[in-house]
């Protein structure tokens, strides 16, 4: 009973939001309070595709937030796999100075990360919002759990058949992580994707808005006008793409959850 009552607690907003989004802007200017009573309307929905910006911020969301997650998978993956398996001097140094990277907030980095950008001339480009996200050492360390975890015997057979590292690591090894792959791509792809710090200080021009920043300018600038409906249109909007990333990889996030618990 008490967890029917917390999901009801937790599912109220977004319900709420739900319905505003349905509201003629005109009724809610009136009474905020009649979400619940008709009549209702598509009309916010379809000022969306007409004439909001919108569809331009989630457009920059998708690039920023896919790029993000592709580009930590690839390096957190070669990483992990170079800690888990490989020999090298100072390994053991490198990963405990990768885990430090844990501990160092974002801002305390911002104000050096801003001037080089800016020095690059990388402010208000994709490269520019994706590159810091690339640097990921919560997804080495889980990585490299991960790679540990796997016995070493399937390396040696691969070797004796005369198997390179290359080819171990990408045809035997990467398989067997599709499930930590899973769980980390969607992390990754909800952090970037709800990220407002950075793209606020490196996103200045409106075409390059990510919807986290375009949402909230909307809010500050133009609720009174465009309407109240059309904000909670526009949030709902937003949050289809993490709804169909949330079904699609419920089952891998579990499994891979499930599976580092036992480990």
């Amino acid at each position: 009973m008490l967890v029917i009552l917390g999901a009801a607690i937790m599912a109220a907003p977004l319900l709420w939001t739900l319905l505003l989004s349905f509201k003629p802007n005109a009724d809610l200017m009136r009474d905020s309070g009649t979400a619940f009573s008709a009549p209702y309307t598509l009309e916010n929905y379809a000022a969306i595709l007409q004439g909001s910006s919108l569809v331009r911020w989630l457009v920059n969301s998708l690039i920023v937030s896919l790029g993000t997650t592709i580009g930590v998978l690839i390096l957190a993956s070669l990483a992990g796999y170079g800690f888990a398996r490989l020999d090298f001097p100072f390994r053991r140094t490198l990963f405990v100075f990768v885990l430090l990277g844990l501990a160092v907030p974002e801002q305390a980095v911002i104000l050096p990360r801003h001037q080089l950008f800016a020095w690059l001339g990388l402010h208000n480009s994709y490269p520019g919002l994706i590159l810091p996200g690339l640097v990921g050492p919560f997804g080495v360390f889980f990585m490299t759990q991960y790679f540990r975890a796997i016995p070493k015997e399937l390396d040696e057979a691969a070797m004796l058949d005369g198997a390179s590292r290359l080819t171990i690591f990408w045809k035997v090894l990467l398989p067997l992580t599709w499930p930590a792959q899973a769980t980390l791509g969607v992390f990754t792809f909800l952090g970037s994707w709800n990220d407002y710090w950075w793209p606020l200080i490196s996103a200045t021009r409106s075409d390059r808005f990510t919807l986290t920043i375009g949402l909230a300018s909307s809010q500050m600038n133009y609720a009174q006008t465009s309407g109240l409906g059309f904000l909670m249109a526009q949030a709902v909007f937003a949050s289809v793409p993490i709804l169909i990333v949330y079904v699609v990889f419920q089952k891998q996030i579990v499994r891979a959850m499930a599976g580092t618990a036992a480990r």
